[in-house]
């Protein structure tokens, strides 16, 4: 069996999804925060649920600023640079931060 023609990629939808990816990853850290208020304020807050709670709240915020740049480099030229690994190891540094401040607040 051989394979159809090679088709090109077309390089100009690459940067829109890993955009759209960049907002959704954000939006889920913005329900995780939120939640996080909530459970802290729900269960009686405690200082350690309201240290939790302002942890995940900053590190929300770091990953949005981390994520803004991100998306303002896709958006800004047509063939935007690789993820540095210093922003990618930012961005999971939060996100594995938040699950363990989450954790904390589960449990």
């Amino acid at each position: 069996m051989t394979a159809g023609p090679v088709r090109d990629r077309d390089p100009g939808l690459q940067p829109e999804r890993t955009r759209l990816a960049w907002r959704r990853t954000t939006l889920s850290g913005t329900i995780a925060a939120v939640l996080a208020v909530k459970t802290t304020l729900h269960g009686g807050a405690t200082a350690i649920g309201i240290l939790a709670c302002a942890l995940c709240c900053g590190l929300w915020l770091a990953f949005l600023l981390l994520a803004h740049h991100r998306i303002r480099a896709l958006t800004t030229v047509t063939a935007p640079a690789p993820l540095t690994p210093r922003l990618a190891a930012g961005a999971a540094l939060c996100a594995v931060a938040t699950a363990v401040c989450a954790a904390m607040l589960v449990v």
